[in-house]
């Protein structure tokens, strides 16, 4: 026996993890709580830039038409990101292990000036530009998509919920927890599992079967979590 697992994650990460889910042996149950807005990239922005960070894989979804120079190096926060930058293109990609601070701070390490450009959401302005240019380095921030939330979880996912069975919730980002949290779902069966201990926040203390961090913030880990949350719970 396998828990479902409703997977709050934004598409199209959201195919990604139920593709990973099934692998293992799991019943995905999709329930986006994010819906990426994408609001224009002027190509004007990458004058003079030769690095550009992504910190999530919606970036570069927004960016893929836009005819970036593939020998542009592609700092990638982590595994999933790196592999979308490779299939967008980028023959120079420099793969972190899913945490954005470490990331900034390799990028530090390896000397290189800038300018560097940051593409994510509207919400990521600031932090990791302003942790770089701390150090040193000529970085700038493009914003072009942000990130709405879902009205509510979907009907599968409720209905997991509010059954008998014991149910596992996916939390990849804060914002998603915040919006599944805005609902108030019935989480007395759940097992929360999330990505990080921020993605966790907004609903901390509110899994009825207990709530799971991956060890490192990136899908490998997530799914050793889930398999950690199943061998508690169905114990």
């Amino acid at each position: 026996m396998t828990l479902p697992v409703i997977v709050t994650r934004s598409q199209p990460g959201a195919r990604e993890t139920a593709a990973s889910l099934e692998a293992l042996g799991f019943t995905p149950l999709l329930s986006p709580m994010l819906q990426i807005v994408e609001t224009g990239f002027d190509p004007a922005v990458l004058n003079g830039v030769r690095h550009i960070v992504f910190t999530s894989v919606n970036g570069l979804g927004a960016v893929r038409s836009a005819g970036i120079p593939g020998d542009i190096v592609a700092w990638c926060v982590g595994p999933s990101t790196a592999g979308a930058a490779r299939e967008a293109g980028f023959s120079h990609v420099v793969e972190g292990d899913g945490n954005a601070g470490d990331l900034a701070r390799r990028i530090l390490a390896s000397g290189i000036q800038g300018p560097l450009l940051h593409i994510a959401n509207e919400a990521a302005a600031g932090d990791l530009v302003a942790l770089l240019r701390a150090g040193g380095c000529d970085a700038r921030f493009c914003a072009p998509y942000r990130t709405e939330p879902a009205a509510s979880l979907s009907a599968a996912a409720l209905a997991a919920l509010n059954g008998p069975s014991p149910v596992a919730v996916l939390l990849h980002s804060a914002k998603a927890a915040a919006a599944v949290a805005a609902g108030a779902p019935n989480l007395e069966h759940a097992a929360l599992v999330a990505i990080s201990a921020a993605a966790l926040a907004p609903l901390k203390g509110q899994g009825g079967l207990g709530e799971w961090v991956a060890r490192k913030p990136n899908d490998s880990d997530l799914m050793h979590a889930l398999l950690d949350a199943q061998a508690a719970v169905l114990r």
